[in-house]
């Protein structure tokens, strides 16, 4: 099972939380930042509505799959 982590950080002249290196909006403290990671990660990992996925592979090709709702992420708040 995949494992995302949501990590609290400083950035630009305030706070964010960062995930895969990717950062989150500014929120003005830490307290607002930390509030905000808690209420994705749990999004992230609340179970959905099965249906058909669509990629395309690094060759090219188009695969067509079907995703299960409850295939979620473990998820992580790193303070």
């Amino acid at each position: 099972m995949a494992r995302v982590v949501y990590e609290i950080v400083e950035h630009d002249g305030g706070w964010a939380y960062k995930v895969d290196g990717v950062f989150s909006e500014t929120f003005a403290s830490h307290d607002d930042a930390l509030r905000a990671a808690r209420i994705a990660a749990a999004e992230q990992k609340a179970p959905g509505e099965s249906g058909p996925i669509e990629y395309e592979d690094e060759s090219g090709k188009w695969h067509i799959e079907s995703s299960s709702g409850s295939d979620r992420p473990e998820t992580e708040v790193d303070d």
